[in-house]
């Protein structure tokens, strides 16, 4: 049943995702970076392929009209669902707050990741990656990641059926990496608004392992 509800959950999302690209419109607030633009040609490509695909099978059920419409109707959505995953990706940026990072992947991930629970933030291109880790999470676009970041506890994941995954490494895509992990890495040492605590200036990947221990106020 949970199951089930979560399948109808994505495929509503990827239909609303459709009206807000449309719309010219992104879901969230924060400073938002995107990732879409390394898969636009393939999912373009693909939605290609499945129109074709319909052509051609209205020319070949043409004598079969009870078949046809079914077909029709099956090509149909399945052109919709290929546009609306790309639609998803492009409304759904990653979005970086004040006290947050969320790391998306259209309507089937928005994993929050708290700025003091970031141990250390790179721009590291990657093309190959493990899906038997189950301490990492890897979020390839177009088969590539470019932003790792290291976390300084495990932080709890859900899969879009709703397992649970504990993982310390969180691997993703960003069409501008570099400007991402440079305004992430500021937003991480940035003074604190408790005079007690001030921030540190120290670069994100060069916070010492004590240093990124300590809990920190105002982000």
């Amino acid at each position: 049943m949970k199951a089930g509800y979560a399948v109808l959950r994505h495929e509503l999302g990827l239909l609303a995702s459709l009206v807000l690209w449309a719309g010219r419109r992104t879901k969230g607030t924060g400073e938002r970076f995107g990732y879409a633009r390394g898969q636009g040609a393939m999912m373009f490509g693909l939605a290609f392929v499945c129109v074709i695909e319909t052509v051609a099978l209205s020319v070949l059920l043409r004598d079969w009209p009870a078949v046809h419409r079914i077909m029709l109707v099956l090509d149909v959505y399945t052109v919709l669902f290929v546009v609306g995953l790309h639609a998803a990706s492009v409304v759904h940026p990653h979005l970086l707050t004040p006290d947050a990072l969320h790391v998306r992947n259209g309507v089937r991930l928005d994993l929050r990741i708290p700025l003091d629970a970031i141990k250390s933030v790179r721009h590291e291109t990657r093309y190959q990656h493990d899906r038997n880790a189950e301490d990492r999470l890897d979020v390839p676009i177009g088969s590539q990641t470019s932003v790792t970041l290291e976390l300084a506890a495990p932080l709890a994941h859900f899969t879009l059926l709703g397992r649970r995954r504990e993982v310390s490494v969180v691997r993703f895509h960003a069409d501008d990496a570099t400007g991402l992990v440079r305004q992430l890495t500021r937003a991480r040492t940035a003074p604190s608004s408790s005079p007690d605590r001030p921030g540190s200036a120290a670069p994100a990947t060069a916070r010492p392992a004590e240093e990124a221990r300590r809990p920190r106020s105002g982000l």
